[in-house]
């Protein structure tokens, strides 16, 4: 029997944010999505001048403008998979489950990397702290020489960034790779590692709390060049002997994700393939939701001898 689509593509959807729950952490703009594909927000224009106690009169007649903001949605599409029609009785299990599984997964990693990059500030001013602990070995992918490592008071200075932002101090979020947890951790007293622990939550990814900021961890999270305002590297790009770890500091307020059409396509039966072919197809997008990144820090890797 075939797969229900419904079922499945309410499935997927259940389980988007899964392993990537830091996405949640961000204003959900679906509900402004169009045909499934475009993001329309109507924006209010600048609000009224107030002057206290008033002189001067008549009072300017101003007029207020109001804007939109459009994005379209990214589309991830899984490459179509074939089950040939006899694996359906000779295998023990049901490799039709474990297929559609590993198609959720991969999409569901795709699409956070790509959120992850639209959020991320890239060659701004006034966004990105460098690192300045003790000299380490380089652990990118194909990065050499030596990296200053990741240490409490460089998370301490992105919240002095955003403080003086006048950023509210509620739902601010750092997201942190695997190698720079652990520099952050070594260097936690452990005094600071007890308070840091006190915050874990397992059901929203939380691992700690530190200078207000809820500290979330995945295997990789963003890569910089080395200019003098970093520029953050797309994935796909090749390696390169210069690149630096980045860490992302931000505001829920300040960043913002949308969902469009999911679809689950399925043949069944083929003739020509001999079996059922699957495939999945999301939209999905995000943005920084103020042209000035204010409510953002990246915090990257400097160069060390």
């Amino acid at each position: 029997m075939g797969i229900q689509r419904e079922i499945w593509q309410d499935h997927i959807a259940g389980n988007l944010f899964k392993n990537n729950e830091f996405l949640l952490a961000s204003v959900d703009a679906s509900q402004h999505v169009m045909q499934g594909k475009v993001v329309h927000i109507p924006q209010a224009g600048a609000p009224p001048t107030v002057v206290k106690n008033r002189t001067s009169l008549p009072a300017t007649i101003v007029q207020r403008t109001d804007s939109d903001v459009t994005y379209t949605l990214d589309n991830f599409s899984t490459d179509p998979i074939l089950i040939p029609n006899a694996e359906l009785y000779e295998l023990s299990y049901s490799k039709r489950e474990s297929v559609l599984s590993e198609h959720e997964i991969s999409v569901r990693e795709a699409i956070a990397n790509s959120v992850l990059e639209l959020w991320a500030p890239s060659g701004m001013t006034g966004t990105v702290i460098r690192t300045t602990g003790a000299a380490t070995a380089a652990h990118m992918e194909a990065a050499t020489g030596n990296r200053k490592k990741f240490v409490v008071n460089d998370l301490k200075q992105a919240q002095l960034r955003m403080n003086k932002q006048n950023v509210p101090m509620e739902g601010r979020y750092a997201l942190i790779s695997a190698d720079m947890f652990q520099q952050l951790t070594d260097d936690m007293s452990a005094t600071q590692y007890r308070d840091f622990s006190a915050a874990y939550d397992v059901k929203d990814g939380v691992l700690g709390r530190l200078f207000g900021f809820n500290i979330l961890m995945r295997s990789a999270v963003l890569k910089y060049d080395d200019d003098v305002l970093p520029v953050m590297i797309p994935g796909g790009a090749d390696p390169d002997v210069s690149d630096n770890d980045g860490v992302l500091c931000w505001q829920m307020s300040a960043v913002e994700r949308a969902v469009g059409q999911i679809s689950f396509f399925e043949n069944m039966g083929d003739p020509t393939y001999y079996g059922d072919v699957y495939s999945v197809s999301i939209r999905m997008g995000g943005r920084k939701r103020r042209a000035d990144a204010k409510g953002i820090v990246a915090i990257v890797q400097a160069a060390a001898a």
